[in-house]
């Protein structure tokens, strides 16, 4: 059969001395050519030739009966050569690729072993197998190249391809998933791009089974650390590890086997892990070569989305370092002592550089000082006294408002729970109610003039928004803990929650907050997981778009965005109604768009 057919090429090629392939198309140009060849006529070539093919078939269908089809429902898909085959690109097209001669260019140099994934012919071999899936997995996560694009950034991480080509063939979910997270979620994207390796979780079968705690992030630092770890070891260790534990809830996230409230909760059981373990280095740094301060203690104090339990993938940290030392103390007693607030100061410049300084692994978090007392202008260090004496006579409303969401997060136990009496002290303070509401107010009204717009989508700071939740819940705690100190919770539902036991919301009115509070939150976690910067429904890819509305309940995007406008006007109300309208005369709630 080859040398027949090799035979017939070569005739070809001799008629018009050129390369060619193909037999002429006219029936008088094929008898010429039938003739040319030795047949009596077109009839005897066409004959002997579909012989030759149907030997030809019958042993390659024998030789590879147990493999795959490697073709697209929609066409044909051809890899090989050193050209774009027409047909592969027109059957990417049809897949919804808008640059299919790069995809197969691009998926050529795999198959050529342009990156380590492909180096060897068996990974090559389950490449080719799993791509069919592969491309119609891409092209359904709603931006086709863009997830193309995202898988190509992580094949060229990944150290080899075999064992996961293998996985993602013989789990179809899998690969759903990771298209969703290329196609959907570019920040997950990126980190996988970075780090390949975090994907090795998802491919555990007990991933799904449960949700990593406290103690577990704690055992896994100290397992890939162990203890006397120099700092800028375990500043990369923990960014790996952090990274790793982000990822994973990300992940449970977008393939929503979890909820947004656990989803916060441990976005924050992470950051407490990794900032009571840095803290811990830090201090220990800054012994070997201060030396020590007599009775001297430590307490970081979590405030905003971190004190509250509500964190989501790109929350920065608003943190307060505070101290104590026993009385007589003046300096540290090192080879190179320090003044008490410069020892302090000192361990919390360390502590902020080793969560948001980028090293060879990234960065881990932003930090925020500005809600310690004085804000920019104080030390980044607090006593303990100085604290207790800035809340008694000098705290802002505001400050006021910051510290309910207050919650100790690492540090030195016993100076912890004299921290915590502090602050429940200062939120306990007699206040003039109307003064209060009075300041609220002013604060609602210049963060809505900063802020605030008509975008359906700004969640957090359009009237009747999340701000709104927040600040209604911070204020009737102000205004009611000094009689009723149960009200105080950190967390935003829970403080509603023990308002509404208290009687002080009546149940319909804690029911309406805690619907919208629940579906900000669960919105807002997966626009932070997906979208950096602002939402643009026209452009956002099919697959965030079906996070979005399944997020909210809602049959489609314009529903959901309908809900909102719903969820706005109830909040605005309660504002108004709880609080005191933002302008006495224009409280209409159904118009806070216009604020």
């Amino acid at each position: 059969a080859y040398n027949i057919l090799r035979t017939i090429e070569h005739r070809i090629q001799m008629i018009a001395d050129e390369q060619a392939h193909e037999l002429p198309l006219s029936p008088e140009a094929l008898a010429a050519f039938a003739r040319f060849s030795g047949f009596a006529d077109a009839q005897s070539f066409e004959t002997a030739l579909s012989g030759v093919f149907e030997t030809v078939q019958g042993h390659y269908a024998a030789l590879f009966e147990d493999a795959d089809e490697l073709a697209s429902e929609g066409g044909s898909l051809v890899f090989t050569g050193g050209e774009d085959d027409p047909e592969t690109v027109a059957t990417l097209a049809g897949m919804g690729f808008r640059q299919p001669g790069e995809v197969s260019a691009t998926i050529r140099g795999w198959h050529f072993g342009r990156y380590a994934a492909t180096r060897s012919a068996q990974a090559r071999e389950r490449l080719t197998e799993l791509m069919p899936q592969l491309l119609k997995a891409l092209a359904d996560a709603g931006d086709p190249d863009a997830a193309f694009v995202a898988f190509d950034r992580f094949m060229s991480h990944l150290p080899a391809g075999l064992q996961l080509f293998s996985m993602l063939r013989a789990n179809p979910h899998l690969l759903d998933l990771l298209a969703t997270i290329l196609g959907a979620a570019p920040n997950l994207a990126s980190q996988l791009s970075q780090r390949p390796r975090i994907f090795d979780a998802v491919l555990d079968p007990g991933f799904f089974d449960h949700l990593p705690d406290p103690d577990e992030i704690a055992g896994a630092i100290d397992t890939a650390l162990g203890p006397g770890t120099e700092l800028e070891e375990l500043l990369d260790g923990t960014r790996i590890i952090g990274t790793e534990h982000m990822f994973r809830v990300g992940v449970r996230l977008i393939s929503e086997t979890i909820n947004a409230v656990d989803a916060g909760n441990i976005y924050a059981s992470i950051a407490d892990t990794l900032i009571d373990r840095l803290l811990a280095g830090v201090r220990s740094q800054v012994a070997a070569r201060h030396g020590q301060v007599a009775g001297g203690q430590v307490a970081v104090v979590a405030m905003g989305k971190l004190g509250g339990r509500e964190m989501t993938a790109t929350s920065d940290l608003d943190l307060i370092l505070i101290y104590d030392h026993a009385e007589t103390a003046e300096q540290s007693d090192g080879a190179r002592p320090l003044m008490l607030s410069q020892y302090f100061s000192r361990i919390t410049q360390r502590l902020i550089a080793a969560l948001s300084s980028p090293t060879a692994e990234g960065v881990l978090y932003e930090v925020d000082m500005r809600l310690r007392p004085s804000g920019s202008t104080g030390p980044v260090a607090t006593s303990l006294t100085s604290f207790r004496q800035y809340h008694e006579q000098s705290a802002w409303t505001w400050e006021k408002l910051a510290l309910t969401r207050a919650r100790v997060v690492a540090g030195d136990a016993d100076l912890g729970t004299r921290v915590e009496g502090a602050i429940a002290d200062a939120l306990c303070q007699p206040r003039d109610a109307a003064s209060t509401r009075a300041d609220i107010i002013d604060m609602r009204k210049l963060m809505l003039a900063e802020h605030g717009n008509d975008d359906p989508w700004n969640l957090k700071h359009a009237r009747g928004g999340l701000v709104d939740v927040e600040f209604i819940a911070q204020a009737l705690q102000l205004l009611h803990g000094p009689e009723n100190r149960q009200v105080f919770d950190q967390n935003t539902a829970g403080a509603l929650t023990r308002l509404g036991d208290a009687g002080i919301l009546t149940q319909i009115q804690l029911a309406a907050l805690l619907e919208a509070n629940s579906l900000y939150h669960r919105l807002t976690q997966v626009l932070r997981l997906c979208v950096a910067g602002r939402f643009d429904p026209d452009g956002a890819p099919q697959g965030l778009r079906k996070l979005l509305i399944n997020a909210a309940a809602s049959p489609d995007l314009a529903t959901a965005e309908a809900l909102l406008g719903e969820q706005r006007a109830s909040v605005a109300s309660l504002f108004d109604e709880l609080i005191g309208p933002l302008d006495p005369k224009e409280s209409d709630p159904s118009d806070g768009f216009r604020e």
